[in-house]
């Protein structure tokens, strides 16, 4: 096909809607795409899963979808933080919209080194990026991360006459930035105030360490939440966050959890809601 027919085919999505009635979202979503995260001076590729949309106004009968994916073919370059917003800014200029988001879901592999031996392995975390703009708003930056830990029972090492049970805890960081965070801080965050952290390989003398890391270092689900929100709350660089924690325990059939919100969920509504009364 020629330019010149490709131009005189009808475009339906630029007529205008007599409904008038705008859209806050639309857009593609669990849009699978190689990517290379770029974090902490290291360059990850990995297969990301996207949502990306735009504000469409009352008159446009609809977005051109197409460019979303032309968005991600334009992509020459590792993606970091600043590159990502980057990314957005990008996509509301071929789509020629004021509000818009992404969302980048993706695996992210940290090589780490057993705590005795030394011997190397490959461990993933759960990452999610979202950048978002509003009409005469900031651009905004979140990070979710969901780092697997080791958590040991204070109660069951209290009253047993040998051993603790302990299970596999999911910590998740919901993180709403003023400045940029690399992933490996966030994890560091999160496994610092575990029982003890996860490792991709151990051999014995590792699993000893670990094993007895965690019998010393006994954490509740409720110990382990406030010690990571704590953590945050001294960080100026996070000005919100919701930490999850999930145990999935040995010896129920069942999960305990924990969160807390900073601000405080209550607060920050009451907030929104003068905000809008204002």
């Amino acid at each position: 096909m020629t330019l010149m027919e490709l131009a005189s085919l009808p475009d339906i999505q630029a007529q205008p809607d007599g409904r008038n009635l705008a859209i806050d979202e639309v857009g593609v979503k669990d849009l699978r795409y190689p990517v290379t995260i770029s974090s902490g001076g290291n360059e990850v590729p990995t297969i990301a899963t996207l949502s990306m949309s735009v504000g469409l106004p009352g008159h446009a009968k609809g977005t051109h979808m197409s460019r979303f994916v032309e968005t991600l073919e334009a992509l020459c370059e590792p993606l970091d933080m600043p590159a990502f917003r980057r990314l957005l800014l990008d996509m509301l200029q071929r789509l020629d919209a004021r509000t818009g988001a992404i969302e980048l879901r993706f695996p992210y592999f940290v090589r780490k080194a057993a705590p005795v031996t030394g011997v190397q392995s490959q461990l993933d975390y759960q990452v999610l990026w979202r950048a978002t703009t509003e009409a005469r708003g900031p651009l905004s930056f979140h990070l979710q991360v969901i780092v697997p830990a080791t958590s040991l029972c204070p109660c069951s090492k209290e009253i047993s006459q040998y051993g603790a049970h302990n299970q596999r805890s999911h910590i998740t960081l919901d993180l709403d930035l003023s400045e940029d965070i690399t992933i490996e801080e966030a994890i560091a965050t999160a496994e610092a105030s575990a029982s003890c952290e996860v490792y991709g390989l151990l051999k014995r003398p590792d699993e000893k360490y670990v094993t007895e890391h965690a019998y010393d270092n006994p954490k509740f689900a409720e110990d382990l939440v406030r010690d990571v929100a704590l953590a945050l709350r001294r960080d100026p660089r996070v000005i919100g966050f919701t930490v999850e924690v999930e145990n999935f325990e040995s010896i129920h059939n069942h999960s305990a959890f924990a969160r807390i919100s900073h601000p405080p969920r209550a607060q920050a509504n009451r907030r929104s809601l003068h905000a809008a009364a204002a």
